[in-house]
């Protein structure tokens, strides 16, 4: 409806959903990145479950997982994020959705890491994440400016 509109109001209404769905791209990888290390560490002790049955094995896999709310609680986040990002995607062009979620959901996952007190790497990681941001940055300047 926005594209068929010829007012001055164009211009505010493109801008307004890019912004909703900059902000939702954001919430996404933000439900995403920061998850990562919280299922990582909730998942410790898995591998010390040892049944002599496959079948048997996987059934108490899954409900260490799923009775561990250390892992139960960041999965579910996660898995809201991408409810959030499947009713972004109804909206939002796909060469800006895809690049923002993910490679914001990994600059998510080292900051997350790191205040857990995880090892993100030196310098490299940190020029990593500022490369990641500068190109996101440009993913986003570039959709936002062709939708106006």
């Amino acid at each position: 409806w926005v594209k068929g509109h010829r007012s001055g109001n164009l211009r505010v209404a493109v801008a307004m959903v890019s912004l909703l769905e900059v902000s939702s791209l954001l919430l996404v990888a933000a439900l995403w990145g920061i998850t990562n290390p919280f299922l990582k560490k909730g998942t410790e002790g898995i591998e010390k479950i040892e049944k002599r049955n496959r079948v048997v094995q996987l059934f108490y896999e899954i409900k260490f997982l799923f009775l561990n709310y250390k892992c139960l609680i960041p999965f579910l986040l996660n898995q809201s994020g991408s409810v959030v990002y499947y009713l972004t995607l109804r909206s939002a062009d796909l060469s800006l959705a895809v690049p923002l979620s993910n490679s914001l959901a990994f600059l998510f996952t080292l900051l997350a890491g790191k205040v857990l007190g995880e090892d993100i790497g030196g310098a490299s990681a940190v020029l990593g994440m500022l490369l990641t941001v500068g190109g996101t940055a440009l993913c986003v300047a570039s959709s936002v400016s062709e939708g106006s």
